[in-house]
């Protein structure tokens, strides 16, 4: 490879991740990461050096103590540099080049893009009302406002629809033996629109002297020149238009709502005795890209977390994934703990919600089915998501998942994800997301 492949793979390292964004998530340290920053680890990647050519042994700008294959500007290893990493492999220090930082908003897109989502954030909660485009028409309004494209088309339709070539038609008055009744037929035919009185009229006015000038109508026609319509408006001008009152109308501006696309993320997990460490480290990996997605996606995301057993309270963060209780277990407590917190802080009107749980399935006995099920039908949110934790596989009262699916089979807003390895988290994460974008 030569050196500007290298410089070029060298540029090419922010833009690329180096570890597999899937991989990062099934095996990597959620731990390095904040709310507002995902640190994906990276490979190292070797600069490009130049070396000394093998076969020459000296040179201008060598440098006393330099040995052939020495990098340029580089210092020479003084003793005692590098102790106690003689044994180490390369990379076991941590530091901040071994990391690429993003914000949860690039977090999203690549998880958008690495399993095909496209999920579209809802607006809910109005922060602003302001003048949009002027596209709404009212009857009144001030004279700066008005309408005067419209107007002039109505008036332009009236015209083309009511217009005809009077002095033609006085012509035909003056073909010989013709009167008004013959006259008004002449007109229907040739589609004139032109009225019975008025020709009755025309033809009253009419001086005897110029009746019967033309024997017939097709001498009348061979002589006379028909005016358009569109060739008097030219010659007349639009002062010829009739524009009428009634065809008034003002535009106004059309007050555009500006919603902030707000979340809120109902955390619910299970912390009785049967969740052991491997289950809870399963609920983290899922849970954990979850929050950074659905942060990265709305303007303002907010997040409840839910620890339960038997009862249900509200805990931190910090202490949601490694809690422990040694209880038994009541799934229903967490979502009545659920549906009061969201009642009176989040309401269904201005927050957009989703509510995700995660356990081994075990529940105490018909909890999923005379409670559960009820509640997640009675909390009306975007998403609800249960992941069931097995990595032994099914136990045989873990039940609660399978129940929860048959149950809402036909819902386009439940879904249920199953985890027994880190290898089935990325999965889950995509049943879940596509969820909603379906």
């Amino acid at each position: 490879m030569g050196l500007k492949d290298d410089l070029e793979r060298y540029r090419d390292v922010g833009e690329e991740r180096r570890q597999d964004l899937a991989e990062f998530i099934q095996y990597g340290d959620l731990g390095q990461s904040r709310g507002d920053s995902v640190r994906i680890p990276i490979k190292i990647v070797d600069l490009p050096e130049f070396e000394y050519d093998q076969r020459d042994q000296g040179g201008v700008g060598q440098g006393e103590g330099a040995e052939p294959g020495d990098p340029v500007g580089q210092p020479q290893p003084q003793p005692g540099d590098g102790d106690g990493d003689e044994d180490g492999e390369p990379g076991e220090e941590g530091g901040e080049h071994e990391y690429y930082e993003m914000d949860p908003e690039e977090f999203a897109e690549e998880l958008d893009e690495q399993l095909g989502l496209d999920l579209e954030p809802k607006g809910k909660k109005v922060i602003e009302e302001k003048e949009g485009d002027f596209t709404d028409i009212t009857r009144t309004g001030p004279s700066s406002t008005l309408d005067f494209e419209r107007l002039f088309k109505k008036g332009l339709k009236r015209k083309l629809a009511m217009d005809f070539d009077e002095d033609y038609v006085r012509e035909a008055l003056k073909v010989d033996g013709w009167g008004p009744a013959t006259v008004y037929e002449w007109t229907r035919e040739g589609n004139m629109p032109v009225s019975k009185a008025w020709i009755d009229d025309a033809y009253e006015e009419l001086p005897d002297d110029e009746k019967g000038v033309w024997d017939s109508i097709e001498e009348m026609e061979d002589n006379v020149e028909k005016v358009e319509t569109s060739q008097r408006i030219r010659q007349e001008g639009v002062d010829q238009i009739p524009f009428r009152r009634e065809d008034e109308r003002y535009r106004y501006p059309e007050i555009v709502e500006e919603r902030e696309k707000n979340v809120v993320v109902v955390n619910i997990r299970d912390v009785s005795g049967s969740m052991r460490q491997k289950k809870r480290e399963l609920v983290e990996r899922t849970f954990t890209p979850l929050d950074w997605y659905l942060t990265g996606k709305y303007d303002n995301a907010e997040f409840v977390y839910i620890a339960h057993d038997a009862d249900a309270w509200e805990v931190e963060r910090e202490e949601f994934f490694g809690i422990r209780s040694g209880g038994g277990t009541r799934i229903s407590s967490a979502y009545e703990l659920a549906a009061e917190v969201l009642e009176e802080e989040y309401p269904w009107s201005e927050w957009n919600r989703y509510v995700f749980a995660a356990g081994d399935s075990e529940n105490s006995s018909n909890d999923t089915e005379e409670k559960v099920i009820p509640l997640m039908e009675q909390i009306p949110a975007n998403l609800h998501a249960y992941v069931e934790t097995q990595p032994s596989g099914n136990a045989i009262n873990a039940t609660h998942a399978e129940e929860v699916e048959r149950s809402f089979r036909d819902a386009d807003n439940v879904a249920v994800a199953y985890v027994s390895s880190p290898e089935d988290v990325v999965d889950a994460i995509y049943d879940i997301l596509s969820t909603e974008d379906q």
